[in-house]
Protein backbone atom coordinates (compact mmCIF):
# COMPACT_ATOMS: atom_id res chain seq x y z
CA UNK A 1 0.00 0.00 0.00
CA UNK A 2 3.03 2.59 0.88
CA UNK A 3 4.37 1.78 -2.83
CA UNK A 4 0.83 2.86 -4.41
CA UNK A 5 0.71 5.87 -2.02
CA UNK A 6 4.48 6.54 -3.24
CA UNK A 7 3.32 6.34 -7.29
CA UNK A 8 0.45 8.87 -6.43
CA UNK A 9 2.13 11.19 -4.33
CA UNK A 10 5.39 11.65 -6.99
CA UNK A 11 3.98 11.35 -10.44
CA UNK A 12 6.14 10.99 -12.89
CA UNK A 13 8.82 11.11 -10.51
CA UNK A 14 8.49 7.72 -9.15
CA UNK A 15 8.63 5.95 -12.61
CA UNK A 16 11.93 7.86 -13.07
CA UNK A 17 13.36 7.08 -9.99
CA UNK A 18 12.67 3.09 -10.47
CA UNK A 19 13.66 3.25 -14.38
CA UNK A 20 17.24 4.56 -13.15
CA UNK A 21 16.95 2.44 -10.31
CA UNK A 22 16.18 -0.89 -12.99
CA UNK A 23 19.39 0.75 -15.24
CA UNK A 24 21.27 0.83 -12.47
CA UNK A 25 20.52 -2.95 -11.18
CA UNK A 26 21.29 -3.62 -15.01
CA UNK A 27 24.92 -2.23 -14.18
CA UNK A 28 25.01 -4.78 -11.09
CA UNK A 29 23.59 -8.08 -12.09
CA UNK A 30 24.86 -9.88 -15.55
CA UNK A 31 22.57 -9.93 -18.59
CA UNK A 32 20.87 -7.57 -20.66
CA UNK A 33 16.69 -7.71 -19.51
CA UNK A 34 16.45 -4.84 -17.02
CA UNK A 35 17.50 -2.00 -19.01
CA UNK A 36 14.36 -2.68 -21.42
CA UNK A 37 11.90 -2.63 -18.43
CA UNK A 38 13.99 0.60 -17.26
CA UNK A 39 13.07 1.37 -20.57
CA UNK A 40 9.84 1.17 -20.28
CA UNK A 41 9.73 2.71 -16.49
CA UNK A 42 11.41 5.88 -18.25
CA UNK A 43 9.12 5.78 -21.14
CA UNK A 44 5.99 6.10 -18.61
CA UNK A 45 7.61 8.34 -16.35
CA UNK A 46 7.75 10.84 -19.61
CA UNK A 47 3.98 10.16 -20.69
CA UNK A 48 2.97 10.72 -17.20
CA UNK A 49 4.12 14.37 -17.00
CA UNK A 50 1.58 15.83 -19.69
CA UNK A 51 -1.02 13.48 -17.85
CA UNK A 52 -0.80 13.73 -14.31
CA UNK A 53 -3.29 15.95 -13.35
CA UNK A 54 -6.23 14.01 -15.31
CA UNK A 55 -8.76 12.18 -13.42
CA UNK A 56 -7.66 8.58 -15.89
CA UNK A 57 -4.24 8.83 -15.19
CA UNK A 58 -4.60 6.46 -12.13
CA UNK A 59 -2.32 3.89 -10.84
CA UNK A 60 -4.02 0.90 -12.13
CA UNK A 61 -3.67 2.39 -15.69
CA UNK A 62 -0.25 2.74 -15.36
CA UNK A 63 0.33 0.04 -14.46
CA UNK A 64 -1.13 -1.66 -17.26
CA UNK A 65 0.88 0.97 -19.31
CA UNK A 66 3.89 0.04 -17.99
CA UNK A 67 3.49 -3.88 -18.29
CA UNK A 68 2.42 -3.02 -22.19
CA UNK A 69 5.40 -0.89 -22.30
CA UNK A 70 8.10 -3.43 -20.98
CA UNK A 71 7.10 -5.97 -22.84
CA UNK A 72 7.33 -3.98 -25.81
CA UNK A 73 10.63 -2.69 -24.56
CA UNK A 74 12.00 -6.24 -24.64
CA UNK A 75 10.40 -7.88 -27.80
CA UNK A 76 12.41 -4.60 -29.63
CA UNK A 77 15.46 -5.17 -27.58
CA UNK A 78 15.58 -8.86 -28.63
CA UNK A 79 15.07 -8.12 -32.02
CA UNK A 80 18.11 -5.41 -32.15
CA UNK A 81 20.34 -7.71 -30.37
CA UNK A 82 19.40 -10.66 -32.60
CA UNK A 83 20.68 -8.04 -35.54
CA UNK A 84 24.03 -7.73 -34.11
CA UNK A 85 27.28 -9.66 -35.90
CA UNK A 86 27.98 -12.26 -33.46
CA UNK A 87 30.91 -13.67 -35.31
CA UNK A 88 34.15 -14.09 -33.42
CA UNK A 89 37.47 -13.55 -34.76
CA UNK A 90 38.86 -16.58 -33.05
CA UNK A 91 36.15 -19.25 -33.23
CA UNK A 92 37.57 -21.72 -31.85
CA UNK A 93 38.95 -19.93 -28.66
CA UNK A 94 37.25 -21.91 -26.51
CA UNK A 95 37.71 -25.15 -28.56
CA UNK A 96 41.48 -26.00 -27.67
CA UNK A 97 41.29 -29.28 -29.47
CA UNK A 98 39.49 -28.06 -32.95
CA UNK A 99 42.13 -25.42 -32.98
CA UNK A 100 45.05 -28.25 -33.49
CA UNK A 101 43.32 -29.91 -36.55
CA UNK A 102 45.86 -29.18 -39.16
CA UNK A 103 48.94 -29.13 -36.97
CA UNK A 104 51.61 -31.63 -36.69
CA UNK A 105 52.72 -33.93 -33.24
CA UNK A 106 55.43 -35.99 -32.20
CA UNK A 107 54.57 -39.73 -31.37
CA UNK A 108 55.45 -39.84 -27.61
CA UNK A 109 54.24 -43.07 -27.05
CA UNK A 110 53.71 -45.84 -29.84
CA UNK A 111 50.17 -45.42 -31.04
CA UNK A 112 49.52 -49.27 -30.90
CA UNK A 113 46.13 -51.11 -31.62
CA UNK A 114 44.98 -47.26 -33.00
CA UNK A 115 45.57 -45.73 -29.26
CA UNK A 116 48.91 -43.70 -28.33
CA UNK A 117 50.01 -40.61 -27.41
CA UNK A 118 51.77 -37.85 -28.70
CA UNK A 119 53.11 -34.45 -27.82
CA UNK A 120 52.33 -30.96 -29.21
CA UNK A 121 53.73 -27.94 -27.79
CA UNK A 122 54.21 -28.89 -24.12
CA UNK A 123 50.92 -31.06 -23.67
CA UNK A 124 50.16 -34.86 -24.44
CA UNK A 125 47.99 -35.55 -25.57
CA UNK A 126 45.67 -39.13 -26.23
CA UNK A 127 45.42 -40.29 -30.12
CA UNK A 128 43.85 -42.37 -32.46
CA UNK A 129 45.00 -43.56 -35.42
CA UNK A 130 46.55 -46.04 -37.26
CA UNK A 131 49.91 -47.57 -35.42
CA UNK A 132 52.68 -45.32 -35.32
CA UNK A 133 56.40 -45.71 -33.83
CA UNK A 134 57.50 -43.60 -30.94
CA UNK A 135 58.97 -40.58 -32.28
CA UNK A 136 57.35 -40.18 -35.55
CA UNK A 137 55.79 -37.45 -36.91
CA UNK A 138 52.18 -37.35 -37.01
CA UNK A 139 48.94 -34.67 -38.37
CA UNK A 140 46.16 -34.21 -36.27
CA UNK A 141 43.13 -34.24 -38.96
CA UNK A 142 39.92 -34.13 -36.09
CA UNK A 143 39.24 -34.47 -32.33
CA UNK A 144 37.01 -37.32 -30.59
CA UNK A 145 36.14 -35.79 -27.23
CA UNK A 146 39.30 -35.23 -25.87
CA UNK A 147 41.38 -37.38 -27.85
CA UNK A 148 42.76 -36.30 -31.21
CA UNK A 149 42.45 -38.24 -34.20
CA UNK A 150 46.07 -38.26 -35.98
CA UNK A 151 47.44 -39.70 -39.35
CA UNK A 152 51.07 -40.47 -40.34
CA UNK A 153 52.89 -37.50 -42.44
Amino acid sequence: MELLVFFAESGPWGWFIVGLLLLVAELIVPGVFLIWVGIAALILGLLSLPFQGFGFWVWQLQLVLFAVLAFVSILVGRRVLSRRDTTSDQPLLNQRAASLIGRTAIVSEAIVNGRGRIKLDDTTWTAEGPDAAQGATVRITGNDGGKLVVEPV
